[in-house]
């Protein structure tokens, strides 16, 4: 009984049918494409793109060179070096993020008792030369300036779900 089962199956290729069966099916349904650069799909509130360093309301950054993020990252992609300024606190004399090793897992932000380190929701980036991969301060310190005011919202409406 089951030879003949297979048999008909295979004469009369139900197999293809099916595949058919689904294919006419799909294609006359709505198309949910969307045209790339002109339309953007939503975004979750909680996506970690792009680094940024923030700087306080009078300008001064705000990264204290505690070394945690540093110490949470389980990527090593964070270096940081620190010295002592002349008015007696530590800051950083160097910041490195290297893009290639990060995995986006924002614990370096959530290490940052400051909230020096953020991670944006800007995700159209890319590197065209050798090094570009490697996000020192003064880049982030730029990306942070330049994109303050979106960085504040989120922290804000972060807020309000917590």
């Amino acid at each position: 009984m089951l030879a003949v089962r297979n048999i008909f199956k295979t004469f009369f290729l139900v197999e293809l049918l099916k595949g058919l069966r689904l294919t006419f099916r799909n294609l006359f349904a709505p198309k949910i494409t969307i045209q790339y650069p002109e339309e953007k799909t939503p975004q979750s509130p909680r996506f970690r793109g792009l680094h940024a360093q923030r700087r306080y309301a009078n300008g001064e950054e705000r990264c204290i060179a505690c070394k945690l993020c540093e110490a949470v990252c389980p990527a090593l992609a964070i270096t940081i070096e620190s010295d002592v300024a002349d008015d007696g606190t530590r800051r950083t004399t160097r910041y490195d993020i290297d893009l290639f090793k990060c995995i986006y897992c924002g614990f370096c932000e959530e290490a940052c008792p400051v909230d020096a380190i953020v991670e944006t929701r800007i995700h159209e980036y890319h590197m065209e030369m050798r090094g570009e991969n490697i996000m020192t301060k003064d880049k982030l310190l730029a990306i942070g300036d330049k994109y303050e005011a979106m960085i504040a919202a989120d922290k804000a409406a972060d807020a309000r779900y917590r």
